[in-house]
């Protein structure tokens, strides 16, 4: 009897952790060249954290920064070379067949600029916006039902410059966010020193500048990317070049960001040697905050207090090396790292009291990775 119960337990206990574990799918966007071909994609065991087998999911040039399409049936890349007739990059629609995860390239348009390096579908999954590095400006390109991509709706071209003629001599825009209502987008503008506000209309995929068009971080700063904390009440800016965090408040009414407090991304005792950031994303439970080091070559790790002010708790280093988009999994367990210098990806568990991050495995082999997006079937 005894033996009956203990045989029952144990396949209880067994079952349940089948149900949890699960594996989904990584699309990741790489830099091609000789060693790679496009877009790749690997598994992932939720359970355990490990990845596996790496493969081809469609070639396309540069296709560095990667969105899905809320309906999971579309994927979209930028791709950092010209178009062919013009100076601009572009943008890349393709079709994700849900049996084995393969791309279709379906169409492309033009980013509207140069060297598009970040983009995002909107909630309503009826544009694409993308920001453009090299061309300073953004553009939001209308959707088709088939996911298809439009000519852009709008083409905006940012004007200034701040206080490093080095790197700030022109605008750089360098990422483009839609905020939690859909109703604004937010670009952070590396050449300017400032987060853009637009006002966007999901219907006609246009956008126009907010009233206040702008907020700003101290001057040399380089904003570069942005996330939101669950609420949508505050945005936290990584600063490429001061290796800092700026977290506004953000209105969700007016669209206006107000600037509360800028905190380091390095270590306390400092670190001496060529460093920047490259990626923050905030944890879906909105305890925790991560900030990417490419120099220092770690991820900061921060607590988010009740007030949304961030506290720098730990730095990991293992396996890190250029360390550029990073995210975490959909059961919130595991943070993936891409390390583009080292042709490697890493996973590191998530401690859920402090967010402290430990490596689980060895480092995952694709070529050039930048940017991981996370896929799983709808149950």
């Amino acid at each position: 009897m005894r033996f009956t119960v203990l045989f029952l337990v144990g396949m209880l206990v067994a079952s349940a952790t089948l149900a949890r574990a699960e594996t989904i799918r990584v699309y990741i966007g790489t830099y091609t060249g000789p060693n790679s071909k496009g877009i790749y994609l690997a598994d992932f065991d939720t359970e355990s954290g490990k990845l596996s087998n790496a493969r081809v999911a469609a070639e396309v040039a540069n296709p560095s920064f990667l969105a899905i399409h809320p309906n999971r049936k579309f994927l979209y890349a930028v791709s950092e070379v010209s178009d062919g007739k013009t100076t601009t990059g572009a943008v890349v629609a393709l079709s994700i067949n849900p049996e084995d995860g393969t791309l279709k390239i379906l169409n492309h348009q033009s980013s509207e600029g140069a060297g598009p390096c970040h983009l995002v579908v909107d909630k309503t999954g009826k544009a694409v916006l993308v920001a453009n590095y090299g061309g300073g400006s953004i553009a939001s390109l209308p959707l088709n039902d088939d996911g298809t991509l439009n000519k852009a709706a709008s083409a905006i071209q940012h004007t200034g410059s701040s206080k490093d003629q080095n790197r700030q001599k022109e605008p750089h825009a360098h990422s483009i966010n839609l905020d939690p209502s859909n109703r604004f987008a937010l670009v952070a503008d590396l050449g300017l020193d400032k987060v853009l506000v637009y006002k966007f209309d999901a219907a006609t995929g246009k956008l126009e500048a907010n009233d206040p068009p702008f907020a700003t971080v101290e001057p040399g700063s380089g904003p570069r990317h942005l996330a939101f904390n669950p609420t949508g009440q505050i945005a936290y800016v990584i600063n490429e070049m001061a290796s800092t965090i700026t977290a506004f408040r953000f209105d969700a009414d007016k669209g206006e960001l107000k600037s509360k407090e800028t905190v380091s991304t390095l270590p306390k005792e400092g670190f001496k040697g060529e460093q920047s950031t490259a990626e923050v994303v905030v944890h879906r439970s909105g305890k925790f905050a991560f900030g990417s080091n490419r120099g220092h070559n770690s991820i900061a790790s921060y607590v988010i207090q009740a007030n949304g002010d961030l506290v720098l708790t730990h730095h990991q280093g293992k396996n890190i090396k250029t360390p550029r988009n990073f995210a975490i999994d959909p059961t919130g367990k595991f943070l993936l790292v891409c390390n583009q210098d080292s042709n490697s990806i890493v996973v590191f568990r998530i401690d859920q009291n402090d967010g402290e991050l430990t490596p689980v495995g060895e480092p995952f082999a694709v070529p050039m990775p930048v940017c991981i997006r996370f896929w799983r079937a709808e149950k």
